[in-house]
């Protein structure tokens, strides 16, 4: 993880985002929605830039906001994302058609695991981020791993959970259980005969899955 001090200077030296960036990061805070930090947000658009990927799935919309970052980096991506609290999709829908992008973010009410057939026939993709249920990391990935083109890219939030994942045995017992989950998905990435996998400490972690080449 990154030390304050650093993490304050790269706030401090990251340009302003828009107005519009703003309010839906005061729309997360004031209502407790977890998306994705700043430095991590900028990490995404640079592999987005990087990649170049056409489509994208997203497993996890909340409020939208990852998905309208998302495609700053490239404006005229597609995006497919997934979301299952009603209350959540309802924002993002909002906030989507807020900004008129509601043409390039396809947003699916459900759960991921449920709306399979859906999100398959939406594909193939060329990059999947995934940022929902921690604990059904594995189960995302194993299920829609198929849907990846051959150059395709799995980047996955928060794999590192606040550093618990290094003891997770010294996580608060009600956490115990999801953090082992995290840190077992961490080492089976690691270790997947089908991908280059990095974890990267920036905000909570981000892991980095490319396909390797056949």
């Amino acid at each position: 993880m990154i030390e304050e001090n650093i993490l304050h200077y790269l706030d401090q030296i990251t340009p302003s985002s828009d107005d519009w960036v703003n309010k839906i990061e005061a729309e997360a805070e004031e209502n407790h929605v977890p998306i994705m930090d700043k430095q991590g947000i900028l990490l995404l658009q640079q592999l987005i830039r990087l990649h170049q990927p056409d489509k994208i799935l997203e497993i996890g919309t909340a409020i939208g906001y990852s998905a309208l970052r998302m495609l700053e980096a490239k404006p005229e991506a597609q995006i497919v994302s997934v979301e299952r609290d009603n209350e959540m999709y309802q924002r993002a829908i909002h906030n989507i058609h807020n900004q008129n992008k509601q043409g390039h973010i396809d947003v699916i009410l459900g759960d991921a695991l449920e709306v399979e057939d859906l999100i398959h026939d939406k594909g193939p993709y060329d990059l999947i981020f995934i940022d929902a249920a921690k604990g059904q990391y594995r189960h995302f990935f194993e299920k829609y791993q198929s849907t990846l083109t051959d150059s395709g890219c799995v980047v996955t939030d928060n794999v590192l959970f606040r550093g618990l994942v290094v003891h997770p045995s010294d996580a608060p017992k009600r956490l115990q259980n999801l953090t082992a989950k995290i840190d077992q998905y961490n080492q089976w990435l690691i270790e997947h005969p089908d991908y280059h996998t990095t974890i990267l400490p920036v905000g909570d972690g981000v892991a980095i899955s490319l396909k390797k080449k056949k």
